[in-house]
């Protein structure tokens, strides 16, 4: 069973959940993170950092089962899927934006497979921020790489969780508006299995 994992404020109950379900058990399962930031002055990487923090340390998820997406090996990310077997189950969750894993509007289109998206410095020092990351004042690499929609869909089964009122807008727009890099996650109209898990603030659009 090959997993592609968030990380992040969305999934951090389910992690809680999950992690004393997982220590010890399902050592069949391999673990994939989705997009990748360079952290200039961390140990790891920004999102395999957090998954790390989050679930995969806590789970004692042997090393020989984690696949980590870099900047290094992000051409060959689609093969080695492939060649695996491909993605079983995708958990990802819902960007403000309507954005997916690294996919923020326009960034990449709809044939896009894993590849690198070139950011300002501006943005780069923003999205580190927004990591809780320490930021300085210049970068030497200001970019970030990601699977792209058609790598996304070509997973067996996709599973969002949304939370809060703040998200209820964007899950309503991703649901009723057409097919649009506009808002990302439109794209998940033509997977023939996604699940929402949303709670009720982020389903109060629909009353």
């Amino acid at each position: 069973m090959n997993i592609a994992i968030t990380a992040g404020k969305t999934p951090k109950g389910v992690y809680e959940k999950l992690v004393p379900m997982v220590k010890g058990n399902f050592k069949n399962v391999h673990y994939f993170n989705f997009d990748e930031i360079p952290n200039p002055l961390g140990e790891y990487d920004v999102t395999i950092g957090n998954l790390r923090r989050q679930f995969l340390t806590p789970a004692e998820i042997e090393e020989e089962r984690i696949h980590p997406l870099t900047l290094d090996n992000y051409q060959e990310q689609d093969q080695k899927l492939q060649d695996m077997g491909g993605l079983d189950v995708m958990m990802l969750g819902l960007g403000g934006d309507g954005h997916f894993c690294g996919n923020l509007p326009h960034t990449t289109n709809l044939n896009s497979w894993t590849e690198r998206v070139d950011w300002s410095l501006e943005k780069m020092q923003a999205l580190l921020k927004a990591e809780g990351c320490e930021v300085p004042e210049t970068l030497e690499q200001c970019f970030y790489v990601t699977m792209g929609p058609r790598s996304v869909l070509h997973t067996k089964k996709i599973v969002m969780i949304v939370n809060g009122k703040h998200k209820a807008e964007i899950l309503k727009r991703i649901l009723t508006e057409e097919i649009s890099m506009d808002c990302p996650s439109t794209v998940f109209q033509l997977h023939p299995d996604v699940t929402i898990i949303a709670d009720e603030d982020a389903m109060s659009a629909f009353e």
